[in-house]
C-alpha cells in the first residue's frame, strides 16, 4: 500500500529542492579551488613557522603567480589557508576567498599575518588531507580543478594511514600536491625520514597531474612555493617551463617504493624514548 505524503510535507520538500538547486546555481565559478595546508607540528621551530607564512605570502603576491591567475578562463581562483598538526589540530587561518587581483592577494596575506602561528603535537597528514577534502564541500565555488597543496617535514605518525585517505580524495577528483621540507632546522632525531621526498611521492601526492617540489634548505622555500603555485594555476606551456627548472619537480609515483606506514612504525618504536609528542 502506497503512503501518501501530507500537503505540507510535499510543500517543504519542494522548497528544499528549490533551495538546493539555487545554491548549486549560485556557486561562483573559479579556475581552481586551492587548499593551502601548512604543517605546524612541534618539529617546526618558531623561525621556520614564520618562514613558511612569509614564503606563502610572497608567492601569492608574486607577479608570475598573479599573471597565472589572470590568464585563467575565469581570471580568479578560490583559496583557503589551513595550519595543521595532529589528528585534532586543523585551524583555518584564511577562510575561502577569491583572488583575482593584487589587492585580493594582499588581503589574503593580511589575514595570514594577523596572528602568529602556533605549534601543536604530532603529525597527521591523513587528518589534514581529510579536513582539506571536507572544505571543498562548503567553499561556495565551482571549478574544474580542486587541489590540496600540503607541506610538511615528516611522515604521518597519527590517525588513519595516509595512503588510504589520499586514494579516497583522488577518487573524488581531488589532486594532492606536496612540498616536503627536508630542512632539519627544528627538532630532529635519528628517527626522521631521510628520504621524505620519496615518501611524499609514493604515499601523499596523487590525482591528475600531481607533483611535489622538495625543499632541502629554507632559502629555497619562497621560490619553491612560487613555482608550485604557478604550476597549479597556469596553463600547460608555463607548467612545463616551471617543471623543467632546477631543482626538479617530482611527479607522483605509479607504484610505492617506500613503506607508507614508516611514520607510524617509528612513532610506536620510539615512544618510550620521549615524553613530548612530535
Amino acid at each position: 500500500m502506497s503512503r501518501r505524503l501530507r500537503p505540507w510535507r510535499v510543500a517543504l520538500s519542494g522548497v528544499w529542492i528549490a533551495l538546493t538547486a539555487l545554491r548549486a546555481n549560485a556557486a561562483e565559478p573559479v579556475d581552481v579551488q586551492l587548499v593551502l595546508a601548512v604543517d605546524v607540528s612541534l618539529s617546526m621551530s618558531a623561525a621556520e613557522l614564520e618562514i613558511q607564512r612569509h614564503g606563502y605570502a610572497a608567492a601569492l603576491t608574486h607577479e608570475t603567480v598573479l599573471q597565472a591567475i589572470a590568464d585563467g578562463a575565469n581570471g580568479r581562483i578560490a583559496v583557503t589557508y589551513v595550519e595543521w598538526a595532529g589528528t585534532t589540530m586543523q585551524r583555518v587561518v584564511v577562510p575561502w576567498t577569491t583572488i583575482a587581483t593584487r589587492e585580493d592577494a594582499e588581503r589574503v596575506v593580511a589575514q595570514m599575518s594577523a596572528r602568529p602561528p602556533s605549534s601543536a603535537r604530532r603529525t597527521s597528514i591523513s587528518a589534514a588531507l581529510a579536513f582539506g577534502g571536507d572544505l571543498f564541500a562548503e567553499s561556495g565555488f565551482q571549478s574544474a580543478r580542486r587541489v590540496i597543496d600540503i607541506s610538511g617535514d615528516g611522515p604521518n605518525n597519527q590517525g588513519a594511514p595516509v595512503a588510504g585517505i589520499r586514494d579516497e580524495l583522488v577518487g573524488q577528483g581531488i589532486t594532492i600536491n606536496g612540498l616536503p621540507l627536508m630542512t632539519r632546522g627544528g627538532f630532529s632525531s635519528i628517527y626522521d625520514v631521510t628520504d621524505l621526498d620519496r615518501y611524499y611521492g609514493d604515499c601523499v601526492i596523487g590525482g591528475p597531474g600531481a607533483f611535489m617540489v622538495p625543499v632541502n634548505d629554507w632559502t629555497q622555500f619562497p621560490e619553491a612555493v612560487r613555482r608550485k603555485l604557478v604550476m597549479e594555476l597556469a596553463g600547460e606551456p608555463r607548467r612545463a617551463a616551471e617543471a623543467a627548472r632546477a631543482p626538479p619537480v617530482v611527479l607522483a609515483a605509479a607504484e610505492p617504493s617506500v613503506d607508507c606506514m614508516v611514520g607510524e612504525k617509528m612513532w610506536r618504536d620510539r615512544r618510550w624514548l620521549y615524553d613530548n609528542d612530535r
